[in-house]
């Protein structure tokens, strides 16, 4: 069994070495009851329990306390209501013009079996309190990059493959994904996150098992001793800019010799 001091320092180390601007998110889905003194959320989205997470809360939702009927979908917790599930919904907001697009995108969307997850316990996964199921991170898309890089290293080069159905960016893509096939998976973002959260323009979010934390953290402190610093100094770009410029200087130059 994972060492839960293995878990908090592993979270911290990732935070710190990717730049992450909040926390690595630790993601249980809970056959029974959450850990005793955990606040329980009422009427929140599951993106806004992750957006508290990553800014330091520890919070559970169940099906009760969660207000986005999607993500109750996804999570086993209850039907998905008839006007979403027809793809009328989605007209609604403008985000398909076709219901039978927003049918198929529902239709074909991973889901948990329902009645075998009863509450979902966030974290900051260097304040975990047990070992999660997924963790999940939030932020800029440059420091997700090396956190995906880091995964292709553990599972020897191995492509990263993502799916999204730019809906349910959150629950679906980061969390549910890659609970049920142990793998990363990586997400733009989706309207409704965006909408409910602070999700900034420029970030984006990705989601992996907790089996790959240990060898994620690795594999990142090694990028972190040269490529990452190396990239990050844009060395190429700034001696592209001073060629440019020295070639500019030429031609000028030249044409106050004519």
């Amino acid at each position: 069994m994972l060492e839960i001091e293995r878990v908090r320092a592993a979270g911290e180390k990732v935070r710190l070495t990717a730049g992450l601007e909040t926390f690595p998110v630790g993601v249980s889905l809970l056959a029974g009851s959450g850990t005793p003194g955990t606040e329980r959320l009422e009427g929140n989205r599951y993106c806004q329990a992750l957006m508290r997470a990553r800014h330091g809360e520890s919070v559970l939702l169940d099906a009760a306390g969660l207000a986005c009927p999607a993500a109750a979908k996804a999570f086993g917790f209850r039907p998905l209501p008839e006007k979403l599930a027809s793809g009328e919904g989605l007209v609604g907001f403008g985000i398909v013009g076709d219901p039978s697009v927003g049918r198929a995108m529902f239709d074909r969307m991973p889901l948990i079996e329902a009645g075998t997850v009863k509450a979902l316990e966030l974290y900051p996964l260097e304040r975990a309190q047990r070992v999660p199921d997924v963790v999940v991170v939030e932020d800029e898309v440059e420091r997700l990059m090396w956190i995906a890089l880091a995964g292709l290293n553990a599972e020897g080069g191995r492509r990263v493959e993502s799916s999204t159905a730019i809906l349910q960016a959150t629950c679906v893509d980061s969390t549910v994904i890659p609970f049920l096939e142990d793998r990363m998976n990586l997400s733009y973002g989706c309207y409704g996150c965006r909408d409910a959260t602070d999700m900034a323009s420029g970030e984006a979010v990705l989601g992996f098992p907790v089996r790959l934390l240990f060898p994620i953290e690795r594999e990142l402190s090694r990028l972190g001793q040269k490529a990452m610093p190396a990239s990050r100094a844009k060395r190429a770009y700034e001696n592209l800019k001073v060629e440019a410029a020295a070639r500019k200087n030429r031609v000028d130059c030249s044409t106050v010799d004519r």
